[in-house]
């Protein structure tokens, strides 16, 4: 655990938007060996779940000092089951939050396959993809010009996740179906992406 708590440091110490996808595998191979994985634990899971109610699919996109606690909590403890997960998915955020900081472009390649690997280790641990994957996913995929996937994504997030309303939203910016727009202005008129995107 001590190894995996250096590779975090080593991360966090580069400039993550300069990284590569090769070089995200491979710190993330790094970890997942040094991590206890434990397909019955879901904790990691329920935190990627709660990090998703309260700051995408809630009205405001205000992250509580609970979850923040929670976070902070699990990612420094070395028997978190399945910490892998939840270090990659830091990672993300803040590469995300860094480049937003200083005004720069975020990195496609580093977080499409950053979200390809979230995608498929979650899957293999606990047979179900975190609807906050497929947003990810898709914003990753949008950003890399790659928008068949992306729609692909959409598509596939709300197969799971029907009443996601970050996923509606991106859905009805690709399409443009009107049905899509009257759903969320009619039940979602608050939620801070239809203002975001100016949709009510």
């Amino acid at each position: 655990m001590k190894k995996l708590a250096l590779l975090l440091l080593f991360f966090l110490s580069v400039h993550s938007f300069a990284q590569s996808a090769e070089t995200i595998r491979t710190l993330f191979q790094k970890m997942k060996k040094e991590a206890t994985i434990d397909k019955n634990d879901k904790a990691v899971y329920n935190l990627l779940d709660e990090f998703y109610n309260k700051s995408l699919q809630a009205d405001n996109d205000e992250m509580t000092s609970e979850t923040v606690e929670k976070i902070q909590m699990l990612a420094s403890d070395k028997n978190t089951k399945n910490l892998h997960i939840l270090m990659l998915f830091l990672m993300y955020q803040q590469h995300i939050s860094q480049t937003a900081m200083v005004g720069k472009p975020s990195n496609p390649e580093f977080q499409i396959e950053t979200m390809r690997l979230l995608e498929d280790e979650t899957k293999d641990v606990y047979g179900k993809i975190p609807a906050i994957i497929y947003i990810y996913k898709y914003e990753a995929l949008d950003s890399g010009k790659e928008e068949d996937q992306a729609r692909t994504t959409i598509a596939q997030g709300l197969k799971e996740y029907p009443d996601s309303i970050p996923l509606k939203v991106y859905s009805y910016l690709n399409t443009k179906d009107e049905k899509i727009k009257n759903d969320l202005i009619k039940n979602h008129s608050n939620h801070w992406m239809v203002k975001q995107f100016g949709l009510n």
